[in-house]
C-alpha cells in the first residue's frame, strides 16, 4: 500500500505532540495525514481516548494506518477489540510505555492499566529503544510478541521523542515506509 492511499491517524501520547515533535512534522508533510486530538492530553481517561480514536476511524474515508508514540500506543492495544472488522490496515507503535511494571511513568497513565495482551486484528511494527526512561527493552519485546507486530530495537534512542533529539526522525519514517509496504489497500 502507498502512503497516498491511506488516511494516516497520527496518535500522540501523554501530553499531545509538540510543534517539533516527528508526529507533528509527519502530519505536516505527508498529504492524508491528521493528529487525532485529544479532549484531555495531560489526565487521559482511557474510555475517552478510546472513543476518541474509534470515532477518528470510523470518520476515515480511506484505510487507515494508524501511528501510535508512547501512552497512544496503549490506547491502540485498549482499542484493537472494537477494530477486528474495520477499514485499519496496520499499526506503526512506538516507544509505548510499561505503564504496569516501570517506576518512572507518569502516574496520569495508570488508568490504561492493565496492558492488553490479545494480537492486534492487524499487522504493525513496534520501534523500541534500549534506553527508553518509560520501558524496558524487554517488556517492549514482551508487548510485540503479545500483539503480534514486527519488533525494531531503535538503539540507544531514549522516548523517541523531541527530548531525545528525535525532530525529524527520518529513520522512523523509512521505518514507517517499509510497513506500509507490506499492508493491502
Amino acid at each position: 500500500m502507498k502512503i497516498s492511499e491511506a488516511d494516516v491517524l497520527i496518535l500522540p501520547g501523554l501530553g499531545s505532540a509538540g510543534p517539533s515533535h516527528w508526529q507533528t512534522r509527519w502530519a505536516e508533510r505527508l498529504p492524508y495525514a491528521a493528529i487525532v486530538e485529544q479532549a484531555d492530553w495531560d489526565e487521559p481517561e482511557l474510555d475517552d481516548w478510546v472513543d476518541t480514536i474509534e470515532q477518528a476511524i470510523i470518520m476515515a474515508t480511506r484505510p487507515v494506518v494508524l501511528v501510535a508514540h508512547s501512552l497512544a500506543c496503549i490506547a491502540v492495544a485498549h482499542t484493537a477489540s472494537r477494530l477486528a472488522d474495520t477499514k485499519v490496515r496496520g499499526a506503526f507503535l512506538v516507544a509505548p510505555p510499561d505503564v504496569e511494571l516501570h517506576p518512572d511513568v507518569p502516574e496520569a497513565t495508570w488508568p490504561f492499566r492493565p496492558i492488553p495482551r490479545d494480537p492486534l486484528p492487524f499487522p504493525s511494527m513496534l520501534v523500541a529503544s534500549s534506553n527508553d526512561p518509560f520501558c524496558t527493552i524487554d517488556r517492549a519485546v514482551e508487548f510485540a510478541t503479545c500483539w503480534g507486530s514486527d519488533f525494531h530495537q531503535a538503539g540507544e534512542a531514549g522516548h523517541i521523542n523531541l527530548a531525545s533529539g528525535h525532530g525529524p526522525w527520518p529513520e522512523g519514517l523509512l521505518m514507517f515506509t517499509r510497513l506500509m509496504q507490506r499492508l493491502k489497500a
